[in-house]
């Protein structure tokens, strides 16, 4: 343990001018040590977890992090910068910056480690002993906690060590302090859900106020007292993942934030706990073990009244979609395997459990369809069910799974389901919100609930609203069916401008859901509809590696090395692959890739071609109706986004400050960061 961080991890003269540059030097530390196996793979986890949230923190703190495959061994580098690095901190640019590697199965002993560290950050008498540090081997046992750091005097205006009375003392004197109980968590686990614990508990000793707080990290958690909870006065999540066991808090107040804000303003967390507390407010908090968060770190189930509906009604469906997607790509890729073996009229071929014959290929073929349309078969309950899921937890499967079943019997599709998953959340949030006697409560998630939302979702989707639905799915199908000529190339522009636009976020995937959803009921429409948006999305990672080849000199070294790499992701139809440059240049790498999928799109729909299966990239062309059309839309959309991107950053290059390291940009100074 004591090998977390060596002196060759130190590095108090950090020269990069970008966040991108200074993971790649402190990583190349880490291969040097035989920490990672792969450079540049390491690298893409890290820029991964970057756009998934910056890692500034305010005080000068950079702390990127992540897990990866590419990690042999827990391992912390740290780099010291004069001029300073952005990491999209509020307080601006970062001097103090800590690369935290951690295997992809990291035990809970070397996340205890992580964690101590992360609390440490938060103590300025730490932090000023990094940036006073001179020698690389004494700074490293600094951090691996083997030199003692020097308490500043009590004497500092108006606070003490010991801010806060002991709860013992309090009680003894006669009073009781305000008592606070806080769940912290991110998405990895490993810094940011620690280093909120350490601000929440140490504005707490500021202000007298007892905290306790819960760290849900990746390796685990170690629940709260029911003690301790019971006594709390007021509850603080600060969260970016879905809290767990929520039911354990029902009955106090609630202040529900993102782990941000956790770290950044934690007294005002505090003190606006302390207002609820006295207006008596109480949160609604679901009795079973815990909803769905919202996904952007500000509304979880509890909190959805943060939330404009908009937002709680996406994550609602991005949940439904999110779980359906694997049953997409396995039974898709089934039944297009065994459409390239036998044809596409392995389609009606006889029950294998009946007519199966080893040494047959269409015995094969009609093997791999019939698995595939198993999966395929639970698309619809899948998405209904984890729908109902996202809207109000585990009791809401039941009538959700029902709801999209029947959605299926009443021909009502891929529509149906995702009214019968909005239908079953609703009924179950409706019914807990029904007070019920104690000796209830602890059949009614497992029991009352499914029972009677199983019935009213199915009466509803039976009698009332599934002919209707299905009618409107009809429709639909026969429109995608008849488009031609503007509509359809209308059409394939929207839906490559989705797709290249958050490249996995929200809009992409309410794209590839909807060209999904026509996979069910397959037919010449939706078929086309599939193909464009698999074409458009190739394209933000293929025009990235073009861009990345054909001039060299507007990308970063790591850009680069990035780009060889989006040539396979982007002919695999991984779109994510563009994320990194998206990342690091937002304003000219998003509009050019939307771009360039709106052409990719646009021509794939006027092409006619068709597509049956639901991923696979160029590996599936054999599959694709039209082929070598739908090829050449792939390469236009590319070309065009291409020239975009590399007229914007030349243009960018050319401007009076666009100095910067060899073979960078020159945005480097005024890169915006998102989470693509």
């Amino acid at each position: 343990m004591s090998e977390l961080i060596t002196a060759e991890l130190v590095d108090l003269d950090l020269s990069a001018a970008t966040k991108d540059a200074a993971a790649r030097s402190l990583a190349e530390r880490m291969v040097a040590a035989h920490r990672v196996t792969d450079l540049d793979g390491f690298l893409a986890d890290v820029a991964a977890r970057e756009a998934q949230m910056p890692t500034g923190l305010d005080g000068g703190i950079g702390i990127p992090h992540c897990r990866s495959e590419h990690v042999n061994a827990p391992t912390l580098a740290f780099g010291r910068s004069a001029a300073g690095i952005d990491f999209g901190a509020a307080d601006g640019p970062a001097d103090l910056i800590f690369l935290i590697a951690a295997p992809a199965g990291a035990d809970d002993d070397h996340l205890t480690i992580l964690s101590g560290l992360a609390r440490r950050l938060m103590a300025p008498e730490f932090t000023a002993a990094l940036r006073a540090g001179t020698d690389p081997a004494a700074v490293a046992a600094l951090i691996r906690g083997e030199e003692p750091v020097e308490e500043p005097a009590p004497e500092a205006e108006g606070t003490e060590p010991e801010a806060g009375p002991e709860p013992e003392a309090a009680e003894a004197a006669g009073s009781v302090p305000f008592r606070i109980v806080a769940v912290t968590s991110c998405p990895t686990g490993i810094a940011h859900t620690y280093m909120a614990a350490e601000s929440l508990a140490a504005a707490g000793r500021a202000e007298g106020v007892e905290v306790t707080v819960e760290t849900q990290g990746s390796g685990g958690f170690k629940k709260l007292d029911p003690a301790v909870i019971a006594a709390a006065d007021a509850v603080i999540w600060a969260h970016d993942v879905e809290v767990r066991e929520k039911a354990r808090f029902r009955g106090k107040p609630l202040v529900d934030v993102g782990v941000k804000a956790g770290i950044n303003r934690p007294a005002e967390l505090i003190a606006e706990a302390r207002r609820k507390a006295e207006r008596g407010e109480i949160a609604a908090v679901s009795e079973t073990d815990g909803g769905k968060d919202s996904g952007d770190g500000e509304a979880g189930r509890s909190g959805a009244d943060h939330a404009h509906f908009g937002v709680r009604l996406r994550t609602y469906l991005m949940s439904g979609v999110s779980y359906m997607v694997p049953f997409v790509a396995a039974g898709g890729l089934l039944i297009a395997l065994s459409f390239a073996i036998g044809g596409y009229e392995i389609a009606s071929a006889k029950s294998v459990a009946d007519h199966f014959v080893w040494g047959e290929a269409d015995s094969w073929a009609a093997l791999l369809n019939q698995i595939g349309s198993a999966a395929f078969a639970f698309l619809v309950p899948v998405l209904a069910g984890y729908i109902a899921y996202g809207m109000a937890d585990r009791p809401a499967l039941v009538p959700g799974f029902v709801g999209g079943s029947i959605a299926l019997t009443v021909n009502a599709g891929f529509l149906g389901g995702l009214v019968a998953g909005l239908l079953a959340g609703a009924v179950v949030m409706a019914i807990q919100r029904v007070p019920v006697h104690a000796t209830l409560r602890g059949i009614m998630p497992v029991l009352v609930i499914p029972l009677i939302a199983s019935a009213v979702v199915g009466i509803l989707m039976f009698i009332v609203v599934g002919k209707p639905i299905a009618s409107l799915q009809n429709a639909l199908t026969d429109w995608l069916n008849d488009l031609s000529g503007s509509n359809a190339v209308i059409l394939g522009v929207v839906l490559g401008l989705m797709m290249c636009f958050d490249m996995g976020g929200p809009l992409n995937k309410v794209a590839y859901a909807f060209a999904v959803g026509g996979l069910a009921d397959p037919t010449d429409g939706s078929l086309k509809v599939m193909a464009a948006v698999m074409a458009a999305g190739m394209v933000p990672p293929l025009a990235m590696a073009l861009a990345t080849t054909v001039r060299k000199k507007l990308f970063t070294k790591t850009e680069r090395e990035n780009g060889r790499a989006a040539w396979v992701l982007g002919a695999s139809f991984i779109t994510e692959g563009a994320i990194p440059f998206a990342a690091a240049d937002p304003l000219r790498v998003i509009p050019s890739v939307m771009a360039g999928g709106a052409v990719t799109g646009a021509l794939s729909m006027a092409f006619g071609a068709t597509l049956r299966a639901p991923h696979g990239g160029v590996f599936v062309v054999p599959l694709i109706g039209e082929p070598f059309l739908y090829l050449l839309a792939i390469a236009a959309g590319t070309l065009v986004a291409t020239a975009l991107v590399v007229l914007l950053k030349g243009a960018r290059r050319a401007a009076p400050d666009a100095a910067g390291e060899a073979g960078a940009t020159g945005s480097d100074d005024s890169r915006v960061t998102v989470a693509a």
